[in-house]
């Protein structure tokens, strides 16, 4: 848990305009920073299964808020992932196109090597 202080500070960084405490930047940033002290609090008590069950559901939660803000406003979700320094998720292909696409590859393979 963020003391009064700490999240403060983060609101203020990455407020939007003056009396912003609760736009999802913000919101975001206080989610890493209580990510952040979990991972750390973790790392000396692994054995602490509810923290890290805490840790899960921020870390979901967080993750929920970036798809929100990528899908509103994707210049200020690439800005923010760049100041965070969060790994932005990876873009997943349709299955069934990727797959159809792989056969292909492998039926024209099959038809060099029987020529041969």
């Amino acid at each position: 848990m963020l003391d009064k202080d700490k999240k403060l500070k983060v609101i203020k960084k990455f407020q939007t305009h003056e009396g912003d405490t609760g736009s999802t930047e913000v919101q975001i940033a206080i989610l890493s920073e209580e990510i952040k002290e979990l991972a750390d609090h973790l790392k000396l008590h692994h054995k602490d299964h509810s923290s890290r069950r805490g840790l899960l559901r921020k870390v979901g939660e967080r993750r929920r808020f970036l798809r929100y803000l990528k899908k509103e406003n994707a210049k200020s979700y690439e800005e923010l992932t760049k100041k965070l320094k969060i790994k932005q998720a990876k873009v997943l292909d349709k299955p069934g196109v990727a797959g159809e696409t792989v056969a292909e590859e492998i039926k024209d393979e099959d038809a060099d090597a029987i020529e041969e």
